[in-house]
């Protein structure tokens, strides 16, 4: 069993000026196709990004995080019940997929599909970043690349050829604490402590919370990267664009 590419991924945030040919990028969204979808209905489509434009009015979307304008792909990966609704329609069928099932069928088989390409893309030599951003601003994204109705941006890829070679890897945490044999185990602090142990003791989480000025790297996360506050705000954002999009 040959797991070598799996643990030696990483995120890549920093591209080389190389360019990327556009059927190389057909060639591996249709591999990712391949990926296991609802029912066989594949509900999502991907909007491919390359012109300089497209990426100035995306940028803002995302926070201007520096990937969307040096990355040369952009990759906004959609939910997507407007094409198979469309399809119903015309084929004398009567399409009930204005729900919330629909639109979690339709996410699950988006992000199986962003997955796989991303695998795909990295297997052969280049490097991804996910940008968190897209549910938080949905509407302006999809205002940028005229997203009709039941198609919800939900993951975007940055694609590139890696400036360097070597990438800092990702943290993760150890086995006993996401594997439940049998049915789930609840774990006491001790056990929580000693499962995030090493998360916390690596140089640059240390550096997270030194910086942040905070006293553990939980608070980093909870009052600084993912704060109430802000998950309430864009969460409202986000439903009301659903119930626009006729999902809820």
């Amino acid at each position: 069993m040959d797991l070598k590419y799996f643990f030696d991924r990483a995120t890549v945030r920093d591209y080389s000026e190389q360019d990327l040919d556009i059927n190389y990028i057909d060639e591996m969204i249709e591999a990712a196709s391949h990926a296991p979808t609802t029912g066989g209905m594949q509900l999502y489509s991907v909007v491919i990004t390359r012109d300089k434009a497209m990426k100035e009015k995306l940028a803002p979307c995302h926070f201007n995080q520096p990937m969307v304008m040096t990355a040369p792909v952009v990759l906004t990966f959609c939910a997507d019940f407007n094409r198979f609704v469309t399809w119903c329609k015309v084929s004398k069928a009567d399409p009930g997929y204005d729900n919330f099932q629909s639109l979690m069928s339709a996410i699950l088989d988006v992000t199986i599909f962003a997955q796989q390409f991303n695998t795909i893309a990295e297997m052969n030599g280049l490097g991804c970043c996910y940008l968190g951003t897209t549910t938080y601003n949905a509407k302006e994204i999809a205002e940028v690349l005229n997203l009709p109705n039941r198609v919800v941006p939900i993951i975007t890829l940055t694609v590139g050829y890696p400036k360097q070679k070597e990438q800092l890897k990702t943290d993760r945490l150890p086995l006993e604490g996401i594997i439940h044999q049998e049915h789930y185990h609840e774990m006491n602090a001790q056990k929580i402590k000693k499962i995030y142990k090493h998360k916390e003791s690596l140089e640059i989480n240390k550096a997270f919370v030194k910086e942040n000025n905070k006293e553990t790297l939980a608070q980093v996360f909870t009052d600084v990267r993912y704060p109430k506050e802000t998950n309430e705000i864009f969460s409202k954002k986000f439903l009301d664009y659903l119930k626009e999009q006729k999902y809820l």
